[in-house]
């Protein structure tokens, strides 16, 4: 009898994994999530008319439609496994969220969006499945639309933090594997960019932009010396690609 560890894993995703790591409860992780999207997704998707159609991929407890509403955007649907994260997201209020497969869903659409949304979602696919995703995701979108995705950075320092930091992730990117898998299935202009690091307190986030300089100097200077270009090398944690069908 074979046996899929997501039916377990997912069931209760929120209390066993991203509430968990996050070290706060529900509502200030919540609070969290919303703020980095603001910053990182907002000015992506801000050019895009308030009518647009947008699919948020994986959208666990409706943080970033949480925030599309709050940008005037009133054509959005999320979809999630969990049943866990779905039903939180009911609490908040956010009602455009769905429980279910959103592969599944994603197969069925033709040219129905103008942009789909995948934050931390492609790490948990296998290489075949991913493939098959971001197809799907491509022939989804209208003509000219647009799919802003966020994923763990393999080349970030200590990248196993938060690539191997959950069971559930099946695949490891950097810079250069994922514009090569977005190409492959047919996206044109692709671009990559680091992802928010941003920490609360002024202080702190000044000590950590100085440390972060030094250590990429440190992380640059290592490429040169074995002979490596450090071109179109991002060190984030994570890593934001944008992508044209």
């Amino acid at each position: 009898m074979s046996f899929n560890y997501r039916s377990t894993l997912y069931a209760r995703y929120h209390s066993t994994q991203s509430g968990r790591a996050a070290l706060v409860d529900s509502a200030a992780l919540h609070d969290r999530e919303k703020d980095r999207f603001r910053r990182e997704f907002g000015p992506l998707v801000a050019s895009l008319s308030r009518e647009a159609s947008v699919f948020d991929l994986g959208c666990g407890s409706g943080s970033l439609i949480a925030v599309l509403k709050e940008m005037g955007f009133h054509r959005c649907l999320g979809m999630d496994l969990s049943p866990e994260q779905v039903q939180q997201a009911k609490q908040w209020g956010i009602n455009e969220v769905e429980e279910g497969d959103a592969l599944a869903h994603i197969r069925q659409q033709s040219q129905q969006y103008d942009a789909v949304l995948a934050a931390d979602i492609i790490e948990h696919f296998s290489k075949d499945e991913l493939v098959e995703l971001l197809s799907a995701i491509k022939s989804s979108l209208k003509p000219g639309g647009r799919l802003l995705l966020r994923t763990p950075n393999l080349d970030a320092p200590m990248a196993s933090v938060f690539a191997q930091g959950d069971f559930t992730h099946e695949n490891y990117l950097n810079a250069s594997s994922l514009e090569q898998v977005l190409k492959a299935v047919g996206f044109t202009h692709v671009s990559l960019q680091p992802s928010d690091m941003k920490v609360a307190g002024l202080a702190k986030e000044l000590l950590r932009r100085l440390s972060f300089a030094l250590l990429t100097v440190r992380l640059k200077w290592t490429l040169f010396a074995t002979g490596r270009s450090t071109r179109g090398v991002l060190l984030s944690p994570n890593m934001i690609a944008i992508a044209y069908a």
